[in-house]
């Protein structure tokens, strides 16, 4: 009798427990054998710095659980400077379904949006995003742009400032930019306006090409200037090293935007961290693949502005950098 109990239960047991384990086993089953999407990231840059900002983006990707291979993939185009060819770039993308365009800088977002339809696209962009029309306001963007802001353009007259404080005989002053950006040409304009104030001379260059602008630099009489800055451009800034390169050997000081600038041998550079922008940019990114509409995703500010100086490029200037010149900066590269 206890025999036949113990069958009894066992074969129950049984019983039971098949349809259990088949319930079990083919609830877990999809999940082991789903495949994790690969998510295709078109990525629209000049060139230049614009790379401090993807190593941002795809280590921040990286620390929110997105791995690049694995999770994601980025199909760059690299612009080279040449921002009419971002339209075409933009439009091959889209055709080519990639789930989401990141472009960087302002004049190539406004080329980006008009020549796409539907993708849509997370911007990292140093003007006002609602004056130049790639939004309609920072708290409800309400199309398929969403992103990061960065100022840049507006800290023109402050970088001028900060020029004539470490060099107090700044006469005059070199810079080039993009004549067909009306990003370039604003901050060129600031420029012009802040000087004016400091009792400085700027002798404006303005370019149609990467070509013209280097010609240009080469032939450059450095004995005709004081120093070079960088007004806000993105065409101009792709060719950073060359600008460097350039002026550390005319034996010009340069003025740049942004931290890397400094550590490529520019003399100071004032703004914001291309690096954080990349990162904060990341959240953007990872939000829209998984579904969230950029509308829905209100564009942020950078606010935190990094002092950078080269002490290496002062000391073979023969520059002495003041004091309250050093105390106040956030960076020094030796």
């Amino acid at each position: 009798m206890t025999n036949r109990r113990c069958f009894l239960r066992a074969a129950a047991g049984g019983i039971l427990a098949a349809p259990i384990a088949a319930f079990v086993m083919g609830f877990f089953r999809p999940v082991q054998a789903q495949q994790t999407k690969l998510y295709r990231v078109g990525v629209i840059l000049q060139g230049g710095p614009d790379y401090v900002i993807v190593d941002g983006l795809k280590n921040g990707l990286r620390d929110l659980g997105f791995e690049a291979g694995k999770h994601y993939v980025l199909e760059l185009r690299d612009l080279k400077g040449d921002r009419k060819s971002a339209e075409q770039a933009a439009r091959d993308l889209e055709q080519q379904k990639v789930d989401l365009i990141y472009a960087i800088n302002t004049s190539v977002n406004l080329i980006v949006k008009s020549a796409t339809r539907e993708v849509p696209i997370v911007f990292a962009v140093g003007a006002d995003p609602v004056a130049a029309g790639l939004v309609e306001s920072f708290a409800n963007p309400g199309g398929r742009l969403t992103g990061v802001h960065f100022l840049s353009v507006d800290l023109t007259a402050k970088r001028l400032e900060i020029l004539k404080e470490i060099l107090p005989k700044l006469h005059k002053v070199v810079t080039f930019f993009d004549s067909g950006n009306e990003i370039a040409v604003e901050a060129a304009k600031q420029g012009r306006e802040a000087a004016r104030k400091l009792a400085i001379e700027v002798d404006e260059r303005p370019v149609a090409s990467v070509e013209e602008f280097r010609r240009g630099l080469l032939a450059l009489k450095a004995e005709d200037v004081d120093a070079y800055y960088y007004t806000s451009d993105a065409m101009v800034t792709s060719q950073a090293q060359f600008i460097n390169d350039t002026a550390r050997a005319k034996k010009l000081p340069t003025m740049g935007y942004e931290q890397s600038l400094v550590v490529q041998g520019a003399l100071v550079s004032y703004g914001v961290n291309y690096y954080e922008i990349g990162r904060l940019s990341s959240k953007y990114v990872r939000r829209v693949l998984t579904g969230t509409t950029p509308r829905d995703l209100p564009v942020e500010s950078i606010s935190r502005l990094v002092l950078a100086v080269n002490l290496r490029t002062a000391r073979e200037l023969n520059l002495t950098i003041p004091p309250s010149m050093l105390l106040r900066a956030d960076e020094l590269i030796q």
